[in-house]
């Protein structure tokens, strides 16, 4: 057993989390069972909340985060009292869809400058291949005063958490695990291999790691747009794309992709990274690019289509009352970064469309902020003409066609009440029947 793990398991050296969001804040509450752990975040009020008890991000839950050990501080001195730091801040995009490394280069800097001879630095943020070696260790050694592998070492281990799925949970799934050096990633194992049964794969290079996280998000991304391409075509040829997928899964190898939005900050965000790189290096991306041009026009095609069926309902497209229900990136999680359902919204709205918003599950605070919309109460609509199910949250799956119908003008006929099934969670059949106009991608 390694010697850090063993100082870690009986208390004799402590285990940082920088940066508490939906990845870090599961992992710091994990390894508390086990280990000390100081969680950091820069924002005070996230660390306030936590002090409290409450759970925003719904990974963990109110109960786990009150019965945590996990020492929660927005204080970085704090940070000097660990000897194995782990990394996970955001690394988003900026709007020319380039890598903004700001968070994670502001990250590197604060645990370089607390940082203590023989501490591990383990990077978790999303990167394209290089980043932690050309830019992350350099700012540590500059911050530090220190010298990589021999005054402290630096290991690389992409997240894999998927938010909001409660059955593929961090503890079960396979750790990828790198370092500058072997004793390093035998070390970083060790320790991860405290939380996580699945246990560890130890890849070759810090950029191997680093790049079996942008390649396998870019492969989702890429099976996603083949049939978000397929449900346009398909549309176009009255033919319901989720019919032709089940006929599909009937054959052993076939994946069982389905169209939809793809937003969040993995899936929509990590090509990005990889086409950045590579475009640096002189390739242009064939495959990758295309797939995101895909993904990102879903939200038009949507919107589209949505007019459509306000227009073959006879209804004056300007003033019309379409409520979006649910707004965040995915189902079941509070998330609202990156949804690309406001790709959709912000094409209704161009042609006068008024717009409601419902989702109980979203970070109502977050999405005002971020968007400038208020989020109502599933009870306070009863003026629809058309309902958009952007998200398939339990809520909506469990709703009963009588819930559905009373969200509606009362005024309209059935049959003018238009309702559009982005992630295809309802019964066509038995929605058609009853007369709605439905429509589903």
């Amino acid at each position: 057993m390694n010697n850090l793990r063993q100082k870690l398991i009986h208390k004799q050296a402590n285990l940082s989390v920088i940066g508490l969001g939906y990845v870090g804040m599961p992992l710091a509450v994990s390894f508390a069972n086990f280990v000390n752990v100081i969680g950091f975040d820069i924002n005070k009020e996230k660390i306030e909340i936590y002090k409290k008890g409450e759970d925003p991000t719904k990974e963990v839950g109110n109960d786990r985060i009150k019965s945590t050990s996990v020492y929660f501080t927005n204080n970085e001195e704090d940070l000097k009292n660990s000897d194995f730091h782990v990394v996970a801040v955001p690394t988003p995009i900026n709007s020319d869809k380039t890598p903004d490394l700001s968070p994670v280069e502001s990250a590197t800097r604060l645990v370089g400058r607390n940082l203590k001879k023989g501490s591990y630095v383990v990077f978790e943020s999303t990167v394209y291949p290089g980043v932690t070696e050309d830019v992350c260790i350099p700012i540590l050694e500059e911050e530090s005063g220190m010298e990589c592998g021999k005054d402290f070492q630096v290991g690389y281990s992409p997240e894999r958490i998927n938010p909001g799925d409660k059955v593929n949970t961090l503890e079960k799934i396979t750790k990828i695990v790198s370092a500058t050096n072997e004793e390093a990633v035998d070390t970083i194992a060790d320790v991860y291999e405290i939380v996580i049964e699945a246990g560890t794969y130890k890849a070759g290079t810090i950029k191997v790691a680093e790049a079996a996280k942008v390649a396998e998000n870019s492969q989702r991304d890429i099976n996603i747009a083949f049939m978000n391409e397929l449900a346009k075509v398909f549309d176009m040829m009255d033919i319901d794309t989720n019919d032709v997928v089940s006929a599909m899964k009937t054959k052993w190898n076939s994946l069982p992709f389905t169209p939809g939005l793809v937003g969040g900050h993995c899936i929509g965000v990590d090509p990005y990274y990889f086409l950045y790189q590579a475009e640096k290096l002189g390739y242009h991306s064939q495959i990758i690019q295309s797939g995101r041009k895909i993904n990102d026009s879903m939200g038009s095609f949507i919107a589209q289509s949505i007019i459509k069926k306000l227009i073959e309902t006879d209804k004056i497209v300007r003033n019309s009352n379409v409520v979006i229900l649910g707004v965040t990136f995915k189902e079941n999680t509070p998330d609202t970064r990156n949804s690309k359902v406001f790709d959709i919204v912000n094409e209704l709205q161009d042609y006068g469309i008024n717009v409601t918003y419902v989702d109980e599950q979203a970070d109502k605070d977050e999405a005002k902020n971020f968007y400038g919309i208020d989020i109502v109460d599933i009870e306070d609509i009863e003026e629809a003409d058309c309902l958009v199910f952007a998200v398939a949250h339990d809520e909506f799956i469990n709703l009963t066609q009588d819930e559905i119908l009373k969200m509606y003008n009362q005024k309209l006929e059935i049959k003018d009440r238009v309702l559009i099934d982005i992630k295809g969670i309802f019964d066509q059949n038995k929605l058609i029947n009853s007369g709605l106009t439905y429509w589903r991608l």
